[in-house]
């Protein structure tokens, strides 16, 4: 499930690019199917960065099994590191891709001055975040979800993110929202309580989002389409090193 549309991304063959707080590698995955780009995949957390190493090997030892990697796929390195310490030259990296992270962080500031640093002069940020309106939701419905150890620190409201970016460095030349149908699906487990397991609307509804991920049918995206504009559970941002 990307967060991120890669086709706003400048990503020539060449390119080195950092998926910032991987989780599994999701936005990883994808850019081993882009010629000559460099990946390097970081996360804080051992468990985080052991999938993503055992996606990226599982890829390239049977790329048809992953979606396809490309013929000419630049390498790959997964490390384990802080935000707040990236372990790269100064203005070395064409892109970060920081994909639902800076809602985890306290010193978010911070976070935005260290991949500033990293980023060469015009390399590109695409940052995603919790859209204000459907996380108010969720944080309304259940305390459980607001203070779960690791989790969401704050609530960001589209105007004042757009305001931090600015005033951390960047240009901001895109936002778009994303995943409309995931919304009423985390509605619904903050309605019940986000750990319960075992609740048939939740479940039949989690079939739902498996189902258009790995076959992406054409209702789901239909669907998609017309509620991200209103409900997306994501904004997301495409910035500029100024």
């Amino acid at each position: 499930m990307l967060t991120v549309e890669f086709d706003r991304l400048p990503l020539e063959p060449g390119a080195r690019i950092l998926d910032l707080g991987c989780g599994d590698g999701r936005h990883a995955r994808e850019t081993r199917r882009l010629p000559g780009v460099s990946t390097y995949a970081m996360d804080i957390g051992e468990g985080e960065t052991s999938r993503t190493t055992n996606t990226l090997e599982e890829m390239d030892k049977t790329p048809e099994a992953m979606g396809g990697v490309s013929s000419d796929a630049g390498p790959w390195t997964v490390v384990r590191g802080s935000a707040y310490e990236l372990p790269f030259a100064d203005a070395s990296l064409d892109c970060v891709i920081f994909s639902e992270v800076l809602e985890h962080l306290h010193e978010d500031r911070a976070a935005l001055a260290e991949v500033h640093r990293v980023l060469k002069p015009g390399g590109t940020l695409a940052l995603s975040v919790p859209r204000e309106g459907p996380e108010a939701v969720c944080w309304a419905l259940s305390s459980e979800y607001r203070n779960s150890p690791g989790g969401h620190v704050r609530i960001y409201r589209r105007n004042k993110l757009r305001q931090l970016l600015q005033d951390s460095g960047y240009e901001v030349v895109a936002s778009h929202f994303a995943h409309g149908l995931h919304s009423p699906y985390w509605w619904l487990k903050c309605l019940v309580g986000p750990s319960r397991e075992g609740i048939w609307p939740i479940d039949l509804y989690h079939r739902l989002l498996v189902w258009d991920l790995m076959k992406k049918p054409f209702i789901t995206q239909v669907m998609e389409n017309a509620l991200s504009p209103f409900i997306g559970k994501s904004v997301v941002f495409y910035a500029v090193r100024a």
